[in-house]
């Protein structure tokens, strides 16, 4: 199995996450600079269109990209409190399908204060007229950054989801 793995604003992805998405599969992980790329959504698409992707993962601004970039390659995805209706630095959407059949789940932090889980839920309340399924997790225990106890949890129930 083939894992891209698409950090946040100014992040990367730890060696200890990295090591629990290896238990499944090949990691990759490009390093992504949203302040100067407002294309990143595209840029990714365009790295990663041909390659033998089956899941793509994400956090934050890596969580907003994953989600478009899922619905453009049509693939699994799992996203942590993803920037879907607000973020600090611009980026541009592309036009994506409405849905995918792939299994989309979202880990929201009713604790978050960087990326408000109210805006996000609004933000798929909003797309609710598009026929596409999500699975989503409201966590009360979990802030803004993803410990690694609950980055494990959350992708071992999606692998879980996706029978690997």
């Amino acid at each position: 199995m083939n894992i891209l793995y698409i950090h946040g604003l100014n992040g990367s992805l730890t060696q200890e996450k990295r090591d629990i998405l290896e238990r499944y599969g090949k990691v990759q992980a490009p390093s992504i600079d949203y302040e100067h790329n407002p294309d990143s959504i595209m840029w990714l698409y365009e790295k990663f269109k041909h390659s033998e992707i089956d899941i793509i993962m994400g956090s934050s601004m890596g969580g907003f990209a994953s989600y478009h970039l899922a619905k453009l390659l049509q693939l699994p995805a799992l996203v942590f409190n993803p920037a879907l209706a607000n973020r600090s630095v611009h980026q541009n959407i592309p036009s994506t399908p409405e849905s995918t059949t792939q299994l989309l789940h979202i880990v929201l932090g009713s604790m978050d204060t960087v990326v408000d889980p109210k805006g996000t839920l609004a933000f798929l309340a909003n797309s609710l007229t598009q026929p596409q399924d999500y699975t989503i997790s409201i966590r009360h225990d979990l802030e803004h950054r993803i410990p690694v106890t609950v980055f494990e949890k959350e992708v071992v129930k999606f692998m879980e989801a996706l029978g690997s």
